[in-house]
């Protein structure tokens, strides 16, 4: 199947933005608690699908987690807790950059946790996302999919790209290296913590607007409740001619180069 040209791409973006902004109206009137989860191997493009996501919902009701290496204090908590911190309250979406899940993926592949902690991870996950459904959190998990092939052409991009090599870390280079580890390793996850109150899906991201398009209009369908959109704001003419801004103290005003 060819790569989806950028028109038409942009072109079904825009309708799946109006159907976003009309869910988000709806978890915000409604209440309601999001957590949607973005699992996949480096360069699988979980960053462009959540940055599609959130590009015309408002800020103040829908964020991207993308937490760093635990800090020593972290390392001693209960795994989950740190991931706790950061789930939504009434009104909101959050979208994780990656998740809990690091442990059954990189911590596990990369040896970063002992075996029991890895085996404990399998046991107490499901048991932990049960009492956020339980308790009303509406979770979605996405593993996206992309072939070994593909992976290597995003980091050969990335490795010559100045504004994208910062997304290769010396764990992604390491990682490359254990490409069947790590899909051993997906599978008993996936197997230990596909529940129906919390199942996976997947998705095709080997053309990631392709893939991108798929897991959006996905998203809408599992959350198929959202409120119409607000009518057109009518502004009231102003009664005198705008006036320009005057400040007390304006220091240097920028001036474009010339």
């Amino acid at each position: 199947m060819k790569a989806l040209k950028r028109k038409p791409y942009s072109h079904a973006l825009d309708k799946l933005h109006e159907d976003l902004v009309a869910l988000q109206r709806w978890i915000i009137a409604r209440g309601q608690r999001v957590v949607v989860v973005f699992e996949g191997r480096d360069a699988a493009g979980k960053g462009g699908v959540i940055n599609a996501i959130l590009a015309p919902l408002n800020p103040r009701h829908a964020r991207a987690v993308a937490l760093p290496k635990p800090s020593e204090r972290e390392a001693g908590q209960w795994y989950f807790q740190r991931y706790v911190a950061h789930l939504p309250a009434a009104g909101e979406l959050v979208l994780l950059d990656r998740s809990w899940y690091n442990r059954a993926g990189v911590e596990h592949v990369m040896g970063f946790c002992s075996p029991a902690q890895y085996r404990e991870f399998l046991v107490a996950c499901p048991r932990f996302e049960q009492m956020l459904v339980d308790d009303g959190i509406l979770l979605l998990k996405y593993w996206l999919a992309v072939d070994q092939a593909q992976q290597e052409e995003r980091f050969a991009e990335r490795a010559s790209d100045p504004l994208k090599r910062w997304k290769i870390s010396p764990v992604d280079l390491k990682a490359r290296e254990r490409y069947a580890a790590y899909g051993q390793a997906r599978d008993a996850m996936i197997a230990a913590t596909h529940q129906p109150s919390a199942p996976w899906f997947v998705a095709d991201f080997n053309d990631q607007r392709r893939g991108r398009l798929d897991l959006i209009a996905h998203l809408l369908r599992q959350l198929p409740e959202r409120l119409p959109a607000d009518k057109p704001l009518r502004l009231p003419r102003l009664r005198t001619a705008p006036a320009r801004e005057e400040l007390a103290d304006p220091g240097r005003w920028i001036k474009p180069p010339r």
